[in-house]
């Protein structure tokens, strides 16, 4: 399949270089060109603007946030360039008004529009095994699959409107967030009562919380090991502050997330934003003096 690929960051980079060893034909776009250079000794045509993605009928983006989607799909002229029938796959957490906007705006120009935000950390993306979460007509799912199938061990679908899909990916994301705070919070108190953190973690996610995220992030916390970040503290404040606001949006409270929220806000404000927001352990020891 001849497909384009935009943002080539952590996750970015491996994603487009599975669908290389796939056979597919992969014209890649990334803001500093340097990230895209290995990429085209494997075989990827390069893109020097985004609106050269245009000479794909299948747009694939990973990337930052809205104003980076908007910046680069639409403010660039690509979305116009687009032919009539392309599909553009999202794969990156937006918030659900905009996903809900996007989905508009590609519908007015007869381009398909599909929501397909991942989960899993970069060695996961690395392996093909990401799960993704997608949202769209079951006719365009159903073309851009295969490319699905490279990236990730399974695709969830959850309705023909984009912006469902997001509005569960930032559901995923605020699990995960409220999983890292408990631990943080927990190894706190058992600091605090002379027991190592990383004794108890190991216990907890060997036995009543053995899921991967679990193991994965009380992992980190365990070693403190916060760089290199797979997922950076103010991504985690920006997927907090998407969620509260999509649950403003239809009257949900979450005052767990206002809780997360500020806790990320509070390691952000201590210089700790370029972590990984299993750093949020950092702002739990901080506020119980052991730090």
């Amino acid at each position: 399949m001849d497909i384009a690929f935009l943002g080539l960051g952590t996750m970015g980079a491996p994603m487009a270089r599975n669908l290389l060893k796939a056979g597919h034909t992969v014209h890649v776009w990334n803001r500093s060109p340097q990230a895209r250079e290995a990429l085209l000794q494997d075989g990827a045509h390069a893109c020097d603007a985004p609106l050269d993605a245009a000479v794909a009928p299948v747009v694939l983006s990973m990337l930052a946030d809205d104003a980076a989607v908007a910046e680069v799909i639409v403010d660039s002229g690509l979305l116009d360039a687009l032919p009539e029938g392309a599909v553009h796959v999202n794969l990156a957490t937006v918030s659900v008004a905009y996903a809900r906007a996007l989905a508009e705006r590609h519908a007015a120009r007869g381009v398909d529009y599909v929501a397909a935000p991942v989960v899993g950390r970069v060695d996961v993306a690395a392996a093909g095994k990401l799960n993704i979460l997608a949202g769209g007509k079951a006719a365009a799912i159903e073309r851009v699959q295969p490319l699905l199938d490279v990236l990730g061990a399974r695709t969830w679908r959850f309705g023909e409107a984009p912006e469902q899909a997001n509005a569960v990916k930032l559901a995923t994301n605020f699990c995960l967030a409220s999983a890292i705070g408990t631990m943080a919070e927990a190894s706190a108190l058992v600091r605090g009562h002379a027991v190592a953190p990383a004794d108890f973690l190991e216990m907890l996610t060997s036995t009543v919380f053995a899921a991967p995220a679990y193991q994965g992030y009380g992992g980190l916390i365990a070693r403190e090991q916060y760089t290199p970040a797979g997922f950076k503290m103010t991504l985690g404040l920006k997927d907090v502050r998407l969620a509260l606001t999509a649950g403003e949006a239809t009257q949900v409270p979450m005052p767990l997330a206002s809780t997360l929220r500020d806790g990320l806000l509070e390691g952000i404000a201590q210089g700790d934003g370029a972590l990984d927001w299993a750093a949020l352990a950092k702002v739990s020891a901080r506020r119980a003096g052991q730090q």
